[in-house]
């Protein structure tokens, strides 16, 4: 279901946004519903998140020294 709704955007940001929505070939309304999609469909999980957080503290960190034993390792 569809609801309508309204923004209000910087004049500049519309244009840009209906440039690229024009270079892929969709309308602005379709553009910008795929754009906010991504954003909100691409949000990582607790898990992996935590994961991050080690990586960027150096916490918890397995350094892999070989690629393919690792990959047949999971």
């Amino acid at each position: 279901m569809k609801v309508q709704t309204a923004f209000r955007l910087e004049k500049k940001l519309i244009e840009e946004l209906k440039n690229e929505a024009k270079r892929h070939k969709r309308s602005l309304n379709n553009y910008v519903e795929l754009v906010l999609s991504k954003v909100v469909e691409n949000k990582p999980n607790d898990e992996t998140i935590q994961a991050i957080e080690d990586a960027m503290e150096n916490r918890k960190v397995e350094r892999i020294e070989n690629v393919d034993d690792f990959l047949n390792s999971i």
